[in-house]
């Protein structure tokens, strides 16, 4: 019991709840470890519960006839993943796979919807952290509709330098054909539009540590007034 209430303590959909309102939901939490490659639920599964990310990498996913993969999240320690199906009584609308060793909070649908009923400050934590992934998201559809594959980039390398408390240097959490799926392009788009990076002298590689050289040069891409 007490090491859920340790993972979730931290977590930010629970944010600034009570230890009663914490033990409360660490009560329901069944905690679940997950291999690299292991599906976590499947495309049309129902939608029995959802889940937190407490340590690794989720991809959530929808396959295509032609079995290419739409990577529509990659999830991180703290963000929560399957709750709107969750909410609406409904079956999983994507496949959700681990991409490292993860560990995952299970959090049942009944008796979760139960403990909401009754405590409106769980409901708002998660209505806001509903919104802040409906936000991401209108993000991610903005960009892979109006933004070329080097302004994608470009926007992502600018927000894992964020991400890293604004470092220069940094390393990237995901392999190069994850980040592809991620940015809705091909995995050799984006060795061209990396290598091009470099030539260039914005960025230099070593592996997946990366290095901002030109940081204005990236923001300038980001908002069109640049081009590779």
């Amino acid at each position: 019991m007490q090491r859920i209430l340790d993972l979730i303590e931290g977590l930010p959909l629970f944010e600034g709840l009570s230890q009663g309102q914490l033990e409360g939901v660490a009560s329901l939490v069944v905690d679940r470890k997950v291999e690299r490659g292991q599906m976590v639920f499947c495309e049309g599964a129902p939608a029995e519960g959802f889940y937190v990310v407490a340590e690794g990498r989720i991809k959530v996913f929808r396959s295509g006839p032609d079995g290419r993969e739409a990577i529509m999240h990659v999830l991180g320690p703290g963000e929560p993943f399957g709750e709107v199906a969750v909410f609406q009584g409904d079956r999983f609308p994507a496949n959700a796979m681990a991409v490292t060793p993860s560990q995952v909070l299970f959090l049942p649908r009944r008796a979760l919807v139960d403990r909401i009923s009754r405590d409106p400050t769980l409901a708002l934590n998660m209505l806001a952290a509903l919104s802040r992934k409906l936000r991401q998201f209108t993000h991610k559809v903005e960009a892979l509709t109006l933004q070329e594959t080097p302004q994608r980039l470009a926007a992502y390398l600018l927000h894992a330098s964020e991400l890293a408390g604004g470092a220069d240097t940094f390393t990237l959490d995901v392999t190069k054909g994850l980040l592809a799926g991620l940015l809705g392009t091909a995995r050799e788009t984006l060795s061209r539009c990396l290598s091009r990076m470099v030539e260039r002298g914005a960025v230099s590689l070593d592996g997946r540590s990366v290095t901002i050289l030109d940081r204005a040069f990236l923001e300038a891409m980001v908002e069109g007034t640049e081009q590779l």
